[in-house]
């Protein structure tokens, strides 16, 4: 086994350069061109022959920039209602300037500790079902039954294709009083409940319903990752005497830990972003002591209350946030590992 990891560490090390290199090569050659390059006539020119060389796939992106520029970045001038009086009648640019007043209702809401634990609970919950989807996908690529692999694989993609509706409902009905949860939890305590107003079994739920419908779907880009393990590295690992988990510890796992990496950061990213719609449909009267969460205390007093500038200062702190714990998470990870988003 000692053999086996001296001759595979080089390999690893040459399959994660490669990948990187790989990433980097198709960054520059889809979306950059260096600085060097645009430098003067000769730069304007390269371009010119990187355009018309590549005209395709920028074909092919214009749809989704064409999107993304009108649904999400179009928008963001709104933002700008966060630090004012917003009166619809008098638009963005008649109404009052406030300042922070906004942010300062919201830090001083009586709630607010309580929004940012409900809220946090479940995002860190969330975020232990991480390596779920890791582990689904290592033990995929472990199939060889061809009909047998795709089987299973569309059985775990489709809870995904359910709309948030079906799922809720379907959730409803497991852990109501005549579900079969709630009949499995009656064994265990004897008593009959609906579970959803149980307020201590709210994260569970959420969580591990999504975990049911999300995963399968999770798995598609590591699957895509693994796919790019060079043969070569298994079947050195397998001549020296590896078996299966020697194989996944030893070689998938570090050929696909840039993937991983990635993935995380960008979940950490999203830390105070709880699903709003699942929320919203599992949540009742006797679970708000665990529900309530900042998305929809936002739908309420934006929606219901007709409060638009405070629910706009309230999304806008939500995501300074998320962008703030995005820079945290990178720069720990590129310390620890070398790798991040940038």
């Amino acid at each position: 086994m000692v053999h086996y990891l001296s001759e595979a560490a080089p390999r690893l090390r040459d399959c994660q350069t490669y990948r990187t290199a790989l990433g980097k090569e198709s960054f520059n050659l889809g979306t950059t061109v260096s600085k060097k390059e645009t430098g003067g006539e000769d730069g304007l020119k390269r371009l010119q022959i990187h355009l018309k060389k590549y005209w395709q796939l920028y074909l092919l992106l214009l749809p989704a920039f064409i999107y993304v520029l009108i649904f999400s970045y179009g928008p963001m001038y709104g933002i700008v209602i966060a630090f004012k009086d917003f009166k619809p009648k008098l638009g963005y640019l008649g109404s009052k300037w406030v300042g922070v007043e906004y942010f300062k209702r919201f830090l001083t809401y009586p709630d607010f500790w309580k929004l940012i634990r409900n809220t946090l609970s479940i995002s860190l919950y969330t975020l232990l079902t991480f390596p779920c989807a890791i582990i689904l996908a290592l033990l995929f690529n472990e199939l060889r039954g061809v009909f047998f692999k795709k089987t299973v694989q569309m059985v775990t993609y489709a809870p995904y294709f359910l709309s948030s509706v079906v799922m809720c409902s379907l959730v409803i009905l497991m852990v109501g009083r005549e579900g079969p949860l709630s009949g499995l939890y009656e064994m265990i305590t004897g008593e009959n409940v609906d579970l959803l107003t149980k307020p201590g079994y709210f994260s569970s739920i959420y969580v591990w319903s999504g975990v049911w419908q999300s995963t399968g779907w999770g798995t598609i880009i590591y699957l895509a990752a693994l796919a790019g393990v060079s043969p070569e590295l298994i079947e050195s690992a397998r001549i020296d005497g590896a078996g299966r988990l020697q194989i996944i510890r030893h070689v998938n796992i570090p050929c696909i830990l840039p993937t991983i990496i990635i993935m995380f950061i960008m979940s950490t990213g999203n830390i105070l972003t709880v699903g709003f719609e699942k929320i919203f449909l599992l949540q009742n009267d006797l679970n708000l002591e665990t529900s309530r969460v900042i998305s929809t205390y936002t739908y309420e007093i934006g929606l219901l209350g007709g409060q638009f500038s405070y629910s706009t200062a309230i999304g806008l702190f939500n995501n300074v946030i998320n962008v703030i714990m995005l820079f945290i998470s990178n720069k720990i990870a590129k310390k620890v590992s070398g790798i991040g988003l940038w």
